[in-house]
């Protein structure tokens, strides 16, 4: 029951007591001096650089595993057609003059072919089989023996790596010296026994920064525009020892090498050449025309650069970059002429010389004499035709062969089911 004091009170009073109620006391914070400041800022400043310090750290113990785990796919490599020649041309232009022959010329021109040497250079690279046991033959002359290789392409993963299949025999392991000197091991990407070519790859993540700086990918140039008399420059191998370098011109382009399932033609200098030397031949541009390989022809002791001309090769280089089996039938051929088809009655297509022995061709009961006229879908009127068609194909695939075969009669139709094969 409430007191006589409280009845006594007005609203007002009541209401203003009750105010002040629930008035609270706020204690205020100490003042920071700037001393204090000071020293907390840099409290902070320390902490940040710790942290720092260990996010660096873990980034870097990280990183490998990282780009192991979560690399992405590696790029198709694809290998640009070659731009066909333009007919004819400015009838109107004007000749260059004719520079005055004198030694300052000499040394000018000289000058220059070896400032596009040094460039061409930064492509050019030499594989080697591991060694299981020291060379003293090579610790003591300098001169090693490996194949000179040439860089193709870059996947995004891997440097890829070009040469001749001759460093792959009795070989589990290579190594690649880049320009500037340093090794790397290296993998087979893949090799082609027919062609006599092999990919190698070296990883990305495994080459230093000086030595990015150092190198470059190729250029490969359209050989097909390359003439007799002009000017090259060959690189690599081909004079028994690493990092040799000649110039020269191109003696011959009437010439080809066959080999099962194709042919290449064949670009010939004047450049001396030891007989199982390797190298690249470049034009003048520094652009890649011309893959050395091992004595094309001669099998004596000294001989000539010839290389395979690079764009009938770069089908084949195009499979190899990306780790596809390169075709393999097994027929050594050659195409049937209008004199032929004029003279003996023969049909068109390629005229098989002969048959490689456990092949898939021998399997499917193609003969020397046959002549095939069409690969599935493709018609062959030549070598050059055949070697497309069976380059669309794939190992492992069947296709349709259709041929003519000599009877009593005279020509019959005849097919070949052939399993696509390849030479690994």
């Amino acid at each position: 029951m409430p007191n006589e004091k409280d009845r006594n009170l007005s609203p007002e009073e009541g209401s203003e007591e009750k105010k002040y109620s629930f008035l609270q006391e706020t204690i205020k914070p100490k003042p920071i001096s700037r001393e204090q400041f000071v020293k907390q800022l840099a409290r902070f400043a320390v902490y940040g650089v710790i942290l720092g310090v260990f996010a660096c750290l873990g980034f870097f113990a990280l990183k490998p595993w990282i780009e192991d785990k979560f690399e992405g796919d590696a790029k198709t490599v694809t290998i640009p057609e070659d731009e066909e020649p333009e007919e004819g041309g400015d009838s109107t232009a004007e000749e260059d003059p004719v520079p005055v022959a004198n030694a300052d010329s000499y040394e000018e021109m000289m000058a220059s072919m070896n400032e596009r040497a040094a460039e061409a250079r930064k492509g050019i690279v030499l594989i080697e089989p591991v060694k299981t046991e020291a060379d003293w033959k090579e610790e003591m002359t300098g001169i090693s023996t490996g194949a000179a290789g040439v860089i193709t392409a870059d996947n995004g993963q891997e440097l890829l790596i070009l040469a001749g299949d001759s460093v792959c025999e009795e070989a589990s392991g290579w190594t690649v010296t880049f320009r500037d000197g340093k090794k790397y091991s290296a993998a087979l990407k893949k090799q082609d026994k027919n062609s006599g070519l092999a990919v190698f790859s070296v990883p990305r993540r495994d080459i230093a920064n000086s030595t990015w700086s150092a190198v470059k990918v190729s250029t490969l140039g359209n050989s097909n525009l390359v003439k007799q008399g002009d000017t090259v420059m060959a690189l690599g191998n081909m004079f028994g020892y690493a990092d040799g370098l000649g110039y020269g011109m191109v003696s011959s382009t009437d010439y080809k090498e066959a080999f099962f399932d194709g042919e290449c033609d064949i670009l010939a200098t004047n450049i001396p050449a030891e007989s199982q030397g390797t190298g690249v031949l470049f034009n003048m541009k520094g652009e890649v025309i011309g893959l050395i390989p091992e004595t094309v022809w001669d099998d004596s002791e000294s001989s000539m650069v010839n290389a395979y001309a690079i764009s009938d090769l770069k089908p084949i280089i195009e499979l190899l970059a990306n780790g596809e089996s390169v075709p393999y039938i097994g027929v050594y051929g050659t195409t049937v002429t209008a004199q032929l088809k004029e003279e003996q009655g023969m049909p068109g297509g390629i005229y098989v010389v002969d048959v490689d022995p456990d092949s898939p061709a021998m399997a499917a009961g193609i003969q020397s004499g046959d002549i095939i006229y069409a690969v599935g879908n493709d018609n062959v009127v030549n070598i050059g035709s055949y070697q497309n068609a069976v380059l669309k194909t794939r190992a492992g695939q069947q296709i349709l062969f259709e041929g003519r075969r000599i009877g009593a009669e005279g020509y019959v139709d005849v097919d070949f089911y052939v399993t696509v094969g390849n030479r690994e």
